[in-house]
């Protein structure tokens, strides 16, 4: 398992955490998801042999959030 700690933007409330969780949660290979509002980070534990960090960018520029360098 790897890990990695995105920066993410846009993120304000409950109903934020809930979509990135449910989002990237569910794609394969991913083992846990923590939303950090305050700090403005998404932690994800998951396998690089069934999923890639940009896949995992990708879903959650898809809910509407901006992931940043």
């Amino acid at each position: 398992m790897e890990k990695v700690v995105l920066n993410v933007e846009g993120m304000s409330c409950e109903h934020c955490v809930k979509a990135v969780n449910n989002s990237v949660g569910i794609l394969p290979g991913v083992a846990n998801v923590a939303v950090d509002l305050a700090g403005k980070t998404v932690t994800v534990e998951f396998d690089s042999a069934k999923v890639s960090v940009d896949k995992i960018k990708e879903e959650i520029e898809d809910q509407g959030y901006d992931v940043v360098a």
